[in-house]
């Protein structure tokens, strides 16, 4: 096969590739607006109660209200802080604690039980401890986005170091590779995969970690929209916030999985 064809060949896998997207794009959009076209008419025929559901149009004007008049921004901002952080935390302690595990057989034999069982707790369950330990305040909140996912960091990624393929380890021992040499040329760059997968879940189990922290003490944030929207039955607040949150938790998952992309590119 000449150059040339191998050159076609590739063009029209492109090409394929580029109106698959574009469909599966273009049928995501339809589907939204499909979803929230068909909201706003149930909502407006009084079809579903339109006080407690509220409806796309009665939302967007909740929006623009609470953002024109400066109330909004700020309990924005505070909840994507906190969730950031927590999330950075976790993540990155769960890795820090899964390598040392890894690093010393004798830790792994003792605390690996000890995962299992944290792993069990229901995590939002802790959120008094943090206010008693933190204060309610601004710590506590992020204290419990880092918990929810910090044990779930360790897990995944102590299982994808353990998952390694043992030959390519004995490869770097026997060219008289130390324990050092083994984790960075071997185990880490292996388990990229896992530590990616983990982010991905992460982004999710911070939010959640933060707004339930917010549910119990905050006075500012996404959380404390949403429990003041229902103290005062205003449930467009309520879904506003909620609307605000999916939003926002999509971009930070866009983010990881441009991550992903890249870091893929770089190890074909």
């Amino acid at each position: 096969m000449q150059r040339k064809d191998i050159e076609a060949i590739h063009r029209n896998y492109l090409k394929q590739e580029a109106t698959g997207r574009y469909w599966v794009f273009s049928t995501q959009c339809l589907l939204f607006l499909a979803f929230l076209g068909l909201w706003e008419l149930l909502a407006r025929t009084n079809t579903i109660n339109a006080l407690i559901f509220s409806y796309p149009s009665k939302i967007w004007a909740q929006f623009w209200s609470q953002l024109l008049d400066g109330s909004l921004l700020p309990h924005v901002g505070m909840t994507v802080w906190e969730t950031v952080i927590g999330f950075l935390l976790g993540t990155l302690l769960g890795a820090v604690i899964a390598t040392v595990i890894w690093w010393s057989p004798f830790l792994s034999r003792v605390l690996e039980p000890y995962l299992v069982i944290a792993n069990s707790m229901p995590k939002v369950a802790l959120g008094p401890v943090f206010i008693v330990g933190f204060g309610p305040g601004l710590m506590s909140v992020i204290a419990m986005g880092c918990a929810i996912s910090i044990i779930i960091t360790t897990i995944n990624v102590y299982s994808g170091f353990r998952e390694v393929n043992q030959n390519y380890v004995k490869v770097v021992q026997t060219l008289g590779g130390n324990k050092r040499q083994i984790f960075r040329l071997v185990i880490l760059p292996a388990t990229i995969p896992t530590l990616l997968a983990t982010l991905k879940v992460n982004v999710g189990l911070s939010w959640v970690g933060v707004i339930v922290g917010e549910f119990l003490v905050s006075q500012q944030g996404l959380g404390y929209l949403i429990i003041y929207g229902f103290q005062v039955f205003n449930f467009t607040m309520v879904m506003m916030s909620l609307a605000i949150i999916a939003v926002v938790a999509t971009l930070m998952y866009q983010g990881v999985a441009f991550l992903e992309r890249r870091l893929t590119s770089q190890f074909k």
